[in-house]
């Protein structure tokens, strides 16, 4: 596994916000209606000749500003000199209805009649003093023409430009807008980009790494399988648990291959609108056509790649199924192009359509299994790099204190260990963090105060002591390494157990582990006479593996060599059980018959050893934790200790 060091983006660069657009609109919008209604500019009163003769026989009016019209129509706007403002007939032209003063004409003459004829009215009163100046003025219509056509050319422009960018024409288009809604959202990775996860940086899966390498090296020097008659692969399907690393193995084909790799998701495929996806599906392969040779991976690929048929109980078209068998398509049918690689990962392949599995689709099926305690070293080592760490960390210590744990829980170990260290003001990590930090992703974080009455303190003291006699008695239980009654998560207790690494499980084994199971139980039952609800998650837990050695694995005697568990998944949606009704009450009655053997043998072993238990369950109470020592002190050394392979579990 690998921590990716990804470029820091430059804080500087000006990134354009659509949203500018829009305000910048608004702003215009907003100056116009102040222009147009809200200036200190208001209509002018209309005059008729005779009033107009008036006011400049009065010597009222200050300008006369005439304006040619053409067609031997003119009209004459009118100022009225401040000394007549002040008289009430003008009053209504002095402000408008806001109260500002008004700047523009006072009065309009709408036609002035002969032009000869009023302009030696006007040559007149000015040489008689009675009206100051007047013009001549050819008026342009432009101005008020653009004005009320700029609303509807803004909308148009603002049209233009929302239509542009849906369908991607501009701020870099996008395969999600609505015009290129059928364009592949693939991310491409070629030669300039910066991808930094290379093979070195996945640590473990060796066995994957090895044939993921094979298919960047074709592509490199195709030419060394080719001349031996060899095919490209069409697909490999990267298959595993959560967190092993699969789409990681991913980001390191694109640091290593040189050549485009085109990567997205299995529901970036999937859309509302019908023929979507089989649309994004074409010009997803078309891209990679175009740039062949190259890689593309698809990550979730169950999202599109679920078996047809089985979701559509309505017997309907159905958009999904239409997308996967265009992806058929395009892996392996006419006019296919070999020089495209289809990389997928999934962590539920038993789920996929068998047409998706087939040769000639994904011919390789890549299994990224958990890693084992040597991968977990390894991976360790790389998450641990960045740390600030005390000398000398033991990581095979720490392998072993991990069973199960997963590439992505392990990160997250190094992390919380990191953060734990750092609440505690510590300058460097060590291996208590480590340890802590297993505890709190594994049990849940501790809850010191929780309230908990004596009374229900003992009782959580014996049923972890019974936990803790019983696996201490048993060969092939888990030995035990420590047990708390102190609250964490959602259990009152928890118990940490050292378990072999197996890769096959014996029934002794099965039912040993049982027995420990149901020690909790059985010690209140021992002490108490009676039993209590916090046996929940052991009862979950035995009646799991119980129902597995009758159902799965072909374990027990009655029912002979028989399983019923189906590994393609085929079962989850049928509505009818593969055995018959007496069957199940066979089975039912096998499953109960183990777990209450079980339960009556711990039962047993806690009453040979009831003064022990007592003297543990005391201590536990006094000291909340004890450890494997405070064990070997009072049962002595554990018979059937075996250090081979040890790590750490919580019951």
């Amino acid at each position: 596994m690998s921590k990716e060091n990804n470029s820091t983006p430059n804080p500087n660069k000006f990134k354009f916000n659509p949203w500018l657009i829009y305000f910048i609109v608004a702003g215009i919008f907003i100056f116009i209606s102040i222009i147009s209604g809200g200036s200190s500019f208001q209509e002018p009163g209309k005059l008729t000749i005779s009033k107009f003769n008036e006011y400049l026989n009065n010597g009222e009016i200050e300008k006369v500003l005439v304006y040619n019209k053409g067609e031997n129509l003119s009209e004459a706007e009118i100022y009225i000199t401040k000394e007549a403002l002040k008289d009430k007939k003008h009053k209504g032209v002095v402000k408008d209805v806001l109260g500002r003063e008004n700047k523009g004409a006072h009065y309009l003459l709408p036609n002035i009649g002969d032009d000869k004829l009023f302009q030696d009215k006007l040559e007149l009163a000015k040489k008689e003093n009675k009206l100051s100046d007047y013009n001549y003025l050819v008026k342009s219509n432009w101005t008020g023409i653009l004005i009320n056509f700029l609303p509807i050319i803004l909308i148009i422009v603002i049209w233009i430009i929302i239509m542009r960018r849906m369908s991607g024409g501009g701020a870099g288009g996008g395969g999600g807008q609505i015009f290129n809604i059928g364009k592949s959202r693939a991310k491409l990775f070629d030669e300039k980009t910066d991808v930094k996860v290379t093979f070195k940086d996945v640590a473990g899966l060796e066995g994957a790494k090895e044939e993921v390498q094979e298919i960047v090296e074709f592509l490199k020097n195709p030419e060394k399988y080719t001349n031996l008659g060899g095919k490209i692969p069409k697909g490999a399907l990267l298959v595993g648990p959560p967190g092993t690393g699969k789409t990681l193995l991913a980001k390191a084909v694109a640091g290593e291959a040189k050549v485009p790799f085109f990567s997205l998701s299995g529901s970036d495929f999937v859309e509302m609108f019908v023929g979507v996806g089989a649309s994004r599906v074409r010009d997803l392969f078309k891209q990679a056509k175009d740039k062949s040779p190259a890689i593309i991976f698809i990550d979730e690929i169950d999202a599109v790649g679920r078996a047809r048929g089985k979701n559509n109980m309505s017997g309907s078209n159905d958009e999904r199924e239409n997308t996967l068998n265009q992806l058929l398509t395009e892996m392996d049918g006419f006019g296919t192009n070999t020089n495209v690689i289809v990389l997928a990962a999934t962590n539920r392949a038993d789920v996929l359509d068998k047409a998706l599995m087939r040769a000639g689709r994904f011919d390789r099926q890549i299994y990224v299994d958990l890693p084992d305690i040597r991968e977990r070293k390894e991976i360790f080592e790389v998450h641990l790099a960045p740390l600030k760490k005390v000398e000398g960390l033991d990581t095979d210590f720490l392998a072993k204190q991990t069973p199960g744990f997963s590439g992505a829980d392990i990160a997250n170990v190094c992390n919380e260990a990191a953060l734990i260290a750092a609440r505690n003001n510590k300058t460097a990590v060590d291996k208590q963090d480590f340890l802590d930090a297993v505890d709190r992703i594994v049990g849940g974080l501790e809850k010191k105060n929780k309230i908990v009455t004596p009374a229900e303190k003992r009782a959580i003291a014996i049923h972890e002591a019974g936990h803790a006699t019983v696996s201490w008695m048993l060969e092939h239980a888990a030995p035990l390494v420590k047990v708390t009654i102190v609250p964490r998560g959602q259990s009152l207790g928890a118990a940490w157990y050292l378990p072999e690494e197996r890769l096959i499980v014996r029934p002794d084994q099965m039912l040993d582990e049982m027995c420990a199971t149901m020690g909790g139980r059985a010690a209140e039952k021992v002490i108490f006479d009676t039993i209590s609800t916090g046996a929940l998650s052991d009862l979950e837990k035995v009646t799991k593996q119980a129902r597995a050695m009758v159902t799965i694995y072909g374990l027990n005697d009655k029912l002979g060599n028989i399983t019923y568990y189906d590994s393609t998944g085929q079962s989850e949606y049928s509505f009818s059980k593969p055995y018959s009704e007496e069957t199940a009450v066979t089975i039912d009655q096998e499953i109960s018959g183990l777990i209450e053997s079980q339960y009556q043998r711990a039962i047993k072993l806690l009453e040979e050893n009831k003064d022990k238990l007592i003297q543990l369950a005391d201590i536990l109470i006094e000291k909340e934790v004890i450890f494997k020592d405070d064990l070997e002190a009072i049962f002595g050394k554990r018979p059937y200790e075996n250090e081979s392979h040890i790590s750490v579990g919580i019951e």
